[in-house]
C-alpha cells in the first residue's frame, strides 16, 4: 500500500521569519504505550524481531507519547508531532491496527489528545497552520487526521521510508494514519539551504531568522530529523527519539534494541552528547522518559 498525498519540496526559508525572533515551548504528553522496554534500551545490543514478540507479552513500562507546542511572535502556533489519537481512548485498533495495538497497549484519557490540550491553551487546532514531524512512526503521526488545514513537514528520506516497500508496521509505520491528501511537504539535508549548526552537521534554518532549525537525525529511523529552537536565553532541542531517554546523553548508556541504521544511530547521537556538553544549559527532550516529562515545566521560555 502506497499513500495518496503527493508531497511537494519545501522551499526555504518559509514566510513568517522575524529577525531576532525567540520562541517558548509547551511540551504535551498525550498518552502512554507499553511498548517492549527492549525497543528503547538494551544491554544485549540489537535484538531480532522474534525477542520483541517475546518481550512484547510481558508486563512492560507505559512511556509518555509527547509533541509539542511552539509558538512563534509572528509564525503563530507550530506543533511538533501529533500525539496519540483520541480514538485510541475507546477503539485503538481503527488507528493503530490489530498488530499495533497487541505490541503497544496504547492508554489515552479523555481530554489528553493533542487537540484537547491545545484548547485548554486557547489554541484552536485550525489555527496550527505547521505541523513538524521528527518522524512518522505510529506513536508520532498517530494524531495527523486531527490537523487537515496544517501544512506537515517531514524529510524527504523519512517520506520515502514511511511509504514505499512491505510490512511497514515492522519498521514503526502504519500508512493508514497519514494516508489523507494533507499539504505534506519534504525538505531535503542535501540541498544548498543546509548549513552546521554548532554540533549539528546539517541544519535547515526554517524561517530564515533563526528561531527554528530542524536538524538532520537520523538512525532511529531513515529520515528522522530533531526541531532545534531558540528560547530566550537558551536552545531547546526536541529530540524525538534521536534519544529515548536523557540516560542515553551519557557516553556508556545503554542504546535501543532497535534502529533503522546503528551506525548513524550513534553518529547523531554522538552530536546530541557533544551539544549537551557544550551547551549544559540548553534543554534536550527525550523521546520517551517519563521523569523528564512529570518534571518538565509546563512551559520553556
Amino acid at each position: 500500500m502506497s499513500v495518496h498525498a503527493d508531497p511537494r519540496p519545501l522551499e526555504t526559508p518559509i514566510s513568517g521569519g522575524a529577525e531576532g525572533a525567540t520562541v517558548t515551548v509547551e511540551p504535551m504528553v498525550t498518552g502512554t504505550l507499553s511498548t517492549p522496554e527492549i525497543l528503547h534500551s538494551s544491554p544485549s545490543g540489537e535484538v531480532g524481531n522474534l525477542k520483541v514478540l517475546r518481550a512484547a507479552r510481558e508486563e512492560n513500562p507505559a512511556v509518555p507519547i509527547p509533541a509539542f507546542l511552539i509558538r512563534h511572535p509572528k509564525a503563530g502556533p507550530i506543533l511538533v508531532d501529533t500525539g496519540l489519537h483520541p480514538s485510541l481512548a475507546s477503539d485503538p485498533q481503527k488507528n493503530l491496527g490489530r498488530f499495533g495495538t497487541w505490541i503497544s497497549k496504547p492508554q489515552v484519557e479523555p481530554g489528553s489528545d493533542v487537540s484537547s490540550q491545545l484548547r485548554d491553551r486557547r489554541v484552536e487546532p485550525s489555527s496550527v497552520r505547521l505541523v513538524l514531524m521528527t518522524h512518522l512512526h505510529f506513536d508520532h503521526a498517530s494524531g495527523i487526521a486531527e490537523f487537515p488545514e496544517a501544512t506537515f513537514i517531514v524529510s524527504s528520506d523519512e517520506w520515502l521510508a514511511a511509504t514505499k516497500g512491505l510490512l511497514p508496521i515492522l519498521k514503526g509505520y502504519r500508512r493508514q494514519q497519514y494516508d489523507y491528501v494533507f499539504d505534506f511537504r519534504t525538505v531535503d539535508f542535501d540541498g544548498d539551504e543546509v548549513s552546521s549548526y554548532s554540533s549539528f552537521g546539517r541544519t535547515i534554518d526554517l524561517f530564515g531568522d533563526g528561531s527554528i532549525r530542524l536538524a538532520n537525525t537520523p538512525g532511529h529511523s531513515a529520515g528522522h530529523m530533531s526541531v532545534i529552537v531558540r528560547l530566550k536565553d537558551r536552545d531547546l532541542v526536541i529530540g524525538g527519539d534521536a534519544l529515548f531517554t536523557t540516560d542515553q546523553l551519557e557516553p556508556r548508556a545503554d542504546l535501543p534494541g532497535r534502529m533503522f541504521d546503528a551506525h548513524r544511530y550513534r553518529r547523531t547521537l554522538q552530536e546530541i552528547r557533544l551539544f549537551h556538553s557544550q551547551y549544559p544549559d540548553a534543554v534536550i527532550t527525550p523521546g520517551h522518559d517519563a521523569a523528564f516529562y512529570e518534571n518538565a515545566p509546563e512551559k520553556y521560555e
